[in-house]
């Protein structure tokens, strides 16, 4: 059985386990650093769901990847730079990482100038942690409210990233709690260490990378 196979076995007990339904769990298969040929192997597995947090590494391998494979979506789940916003825009139909006024608009401006509309997520900074991107906590209800109200994207849901030495939970919760004050039901959160907690407490769409492609070199 195949890597990628094994762990939508074990994914699926993990969903069972929590008392959540199978559909209501995307995974997304965090193909960064990984070439094509990897990539693809998945694919014809039947996979469908991919992120990558590098627009530079998503324009090397994406375009070609999409035209031979049109009904995959990719996801982009790294920190954005205005001067990459068109190139995000371009290659990917999902954006988990706005977390500034600044993006939001030029996102906003592409989509009326081009009239393709992606789907957000809200990166919120759940631990206040200087070195991340991502809103901070005191400033979250108002950062969304003002993207909801003002900006025309679809926003689809929240997304975090908990501090490394924090018990994940509290960080998912957090989350959760935030995306119910404005019935955003998606939730972008956990990965290959903590995706059973973040299963546990309503995650929506867990980002995988080691468990389905190995450790990076």
């Amino acid at each position: 059985m195949s890597t990628y196979k094994n762990f939508l076995n074990i994914l699926e007990k993990s969903i069972q386990l929590a008392n959540r339904d199978t559909e209501e769990v995307k995974l997304i298969a965090v193909s960064k650093k990984k070439p094509v040929a990897d990539i693809q192997r998945v694919i014809d597995e039947g996979h469908l769901e991919f992120g990558e947090n590098q627009i530079q590494e998503i324009e090397q391998k994406w375009p070609n990847l999409k035209k031979i494979n049109s009904n995959i979506k990719l996801h982009f789940i790294g920190g954005i730079q205005s001067r990459k916003v068109h190139s995000i825009h371009e290659n990917c139909d999902v954006i988990h990482s706005i977390d500034r006024a600044k993006i939001v608009k030029l996102f906003a401006e592409i989509e009326k100038s081009k009239n393709i509309h992606r789907e957000y997520f809200i990166q919120i900074n759940t631990g206040d942690e200087p070195q991340k991107s991502g809103v901070l906590l005191n400033e979250a209800e108002q950062f969304i409210a003002d993207c909801i109200s003002t900006s025309e994207l679809n926003i689809v849901g929240l997304m975090c990233l908990p501090p490394v030495n924090e018990d994940p939970k509290k960080h998912f919760t957090r989350l959760r709690e935030l995306g119910k004050k404005f019935n955003l039901r998606s939730l972008s959160m956990g990965m290959s260490g903590d995706y059973q907690a973040a299963i546990e407490c309503g995650s929506t769409h867990i980002r995988i990378g080691t468990h389905i492609f190995g450790e990076r070199d």
